[in-house]
């Protein structure tokens, strides 16, 4: 039983942003490679969705590893996954 995902804006923006930034940095070839591993750690989310450890802010929100350089951050409910937001791993730490 796979669950279903939702992209949150900020999770599609986020995504847009990082895919420009390997594309612009990297080429189309990069950037397609992440898409492919991102859509494939989405599918594993859906099918798994405990697979991935929990966030130090806050136990209901999970992240996912996609590549050294990005994780997805996400929550899941009884029905769904909701995707948060792409963290380029490269950045600051989130600070509350």
């Amino acid at each position: 039983m796979s669950l279903q995902v939702f992209y949150t804006p900020r999770s599609k923006e986020s995504l847009e942003s990082v895919y420009k930034f390997i594309l612009d940095r990297f080429g189309e070839r990069s950037a397609s490679k992440f898409v492919s591993k991102a859509d494939k750690t989405i599918n594993l989310i859906s099918q798994q969705p405990f697979m991935f450890k929990t966030s130090d802010l806050d136990e209901k929100i999970r992240i996912a590893l996609i590549t050294p350089q990005c994780s997805l951050f996400y929550k899941v409910t009884e029905t769904s996954v909701h995707l948060l937001f792409f963290w380029d791993n490269r950045q600051d730490p989130i600070l509350i």
